[in-house]
C-alpha cells in the first residue's frame, strides 16, 4: 500500500473554501451554451494510486470538457502514427492565445503544439483520416467510456451545435492549415468530429478516473491493461506540463508544478505521477481562459500533499 495522507479531509477542506471565495471568474461567453452555466459550482475528485476516491462538492455534475479532451485525442493519434504525428504539429508552448492565427502564418501553417486550437484541429484530422466522421468520432467516446470505465459518457449535442455555429476562428485556423497540407480531409468534417469531441461531458469522478494511466506510466489501473508505453505517458505528461494551459502554463507549472490540461467548460485534469489523478472544475475561467478556481484548488493540493513534480 502507499503511504497516504488525509485526501479525503484535505479534499473537503479545499471544496468548502472554493465554495466559499468570492472571487469565481468569467464563463465563457464566446459560446452561448458555456454562457448559460453557472459559475457558482465547483468539483474535485481525486483518485489515489490504491484507487481510493476522495470527492467533494459538484464532483458528479456532468460539465462540457472541451480542451481536457486534447490529451486523450493526442493519446490516439499517437497511437495511430507514432512520431509522425510530429510533421503536422509541433511540441512548443505558443505564448499566444489558444485561437490565434498569426503563429500559422510565421510557421507555414505548422501549429505550435497539439494542444492549442490549430493543434488539436490538426490530430483530429489524423484521428479522422481513414473513416467517416461518426466513425472517428464513436472511436473517441469509446476510448473515454474505457479509460473511464464508464459507458454513459455522452456527448452534450447542444453545446457541439453552439460551437460549430459560433466557430469562425476555428473555421479560419482549419482553411489555412488545409492551404498548407497540414489538413488532409474534408475542413468540415473535421471540424465537426473537433467540436464534438470538445462536447463531451464528464464529471470530475469520470475524468480523474479517465486520466489514471497518465499517472500510472501508461497502465490503467482499473484493467491493468496498458493504454500507452511508459516513454509516451511521459511524454504526454511533458506536453500537458509545457502547453496544457495556453498562454498561462508557465504560471500554472510555476504554481502547481503538475502536468494538466485544461478546458473553457471549467476543468482541469492533472497527474501526480505515481501517486494520483485529479480532476478539478469551477466554470469561470482567468484571463488566459483555465479555471480560476480550479487553478487555485490544484495549488492548495499540492501545497498539502507535497506532489509537485519540482518537490515538496
Amino acid at each position: 500500500m502507499t503511504t497516504r495522507p488525509d485526501l479525503d479531509q484535505i479534499v473537503q477542506d479545499i471544496a468548502g473554501e472554493m465554495l466559499r471565495r468570492p472571487d469565481r471568474g468569467d464563463v465563457a461567453r464566446y459560446i452561448p451554451e458555456l454562457a448559460r452555466v453557472s459559475p457558482d459550482q465547483f468539483g474535485i475528485a481525486v483518485i489515489d494510486a490504491d484507487g481510493a476516491v476522495s470527492a467533494a462538492g459538484d464532483c458528479d455534475a456532468p460539465f462540457s470538457i472541451q480542451s481536457v479532451s486534447k490529451a486523450f485525442t493526442l493519446t490516439l493519434a499517437l497511437g495511430k502514427v507514432g512520431d509522425r504525428l510530429w510533421k503536422r504539429v509541433g511540441r512548443e508552448p505558443s505564448g499566444s492565445p489558444f485561437n490565434s492565427i498569426v503563429q500559422l502564418e510565421r510557421e507555414q501553417g505548422v501549429p505550435r503544439n497539439p494542444f492549442i486550437n490549430a493543434g488539436a484541429i490538426a490530430v483530429t484530422d489524423v484521428i479522422l483520416s481513414g473513416h467517416k466522421p461518426r466513425e472517428a468520432l464513436g472511436e473517441i467516446l469509446r476510448f473515454m467510456r474505457f479509460l473511464a470505465d464508464d459507458d454513459a459518457i455522452s456527448i452534450d449535442e447542444a453545446v457541439a451545435a453552439s460551437e460549430q455555429r459560433t466557430g469562425f476562428r476555428n473555421a479560419a485556423l482549419a482553411n489555412y492549415m488545409k492551404s498548407f497540407g497540414v489538413i488532409e480531409n474534408p475542413v468540415e468534417f473535421t471540424l465537426g468530429v473537433y467540436y464534438h469531441h470538445c462536447a463531451i461531458a464528464m464529471s470530475c469522478r469520470q475524468l480523474a478516473m479517465a486520466a489514471r494511466f497518465l499517472a500510472h506510466s501508461g497502465v490503467q489501473p482499473t484493467t491493468g491493461r496498458s493504454v500507452v508505453p511508459p516513454e509516451r505517458a511521459r511524454r504526454i505528461n511533458a506536453l500537458m506540463l509545457t502547453c496544457g494551459h495556453y498562454d498561462g502554463s508557465g504560471d500554472f507549472a510555476y504554481r502547481v508544478g503538475l502536468p494538466g490540461k485544461s478546458g473553457v467548460g471549467g476543468g482541469i485534469v492533472a497527474v501526480a505521477p505515481g501517486k494520483a489523478s485529479i480532476a478539478v472544475w469551477s466554470p469561470g475561467l482567468d484571463a488566459a481562459g483555465n479555471s480560476h478556481l480550479g487553478r487555485l484548488a490544484l495549488e492548495m493540493l499540492v501545497k498539502r500533499t507535497g506532489w509537485s513534480i519540482f518537490g515538496a
